[in-house]
């Protein structure tokens, strides 16, 4: 079993810079890869970032490309995600993820947090 937690949302206008934090906790962190993914009201869950076990690798969906770095720290059992140049668009809760692979899609995956909203304002 893996625990994962979310924090650092916030609202903030857009062009701004929010830091999303992801802790867990459990069995061995460094053995899971990691993503986010957000789902906006009245939307299905999107893919955002994916991270492999060691950060070697990384995944980003286009609409976020340039935008956002996805990281991890296996000594702190802990995954971020940067975000800069938010968009109204990027309004949504976000939710970290953990399985043995870097996914894209949200079915694949076993653990998930509980979710931490990001509200973008024009």
């Amino acid at each position: 079993q893996v625990q994962l937690v979310e924090s650092g949302g916030g609202s903030v206008q857009a062009g701004g810079s929010l830091r999303l934090s992801c802790a867990a906790s459990g069995r061995t962190f460094s053995s899971y890869a990691m993503a986010w993914f957000r789902q906006a009201p009245g939307k299905e869950r999107e893919f955002v970032a994916a991270i492999n076990w060691s950060g070697s690798s990384t995944y980003y969906a286009d609409s976020v490309k340039g935008r956002f770095t996805i990281s991890r720290d296996n000594a702190k059992n802990t995954m971020y995600l940067q975000m800069n140049s938010l968009k109204p668009e990027d309004t949504a809760a976000y939710y970290c993820a953990a399985d043995p692979l870097p996914y894209t899609r949200p079915s694949k995956y076993d653990y998930w947090g509980q979710g931490t909203q990001v509200t973008v304002s024009s």
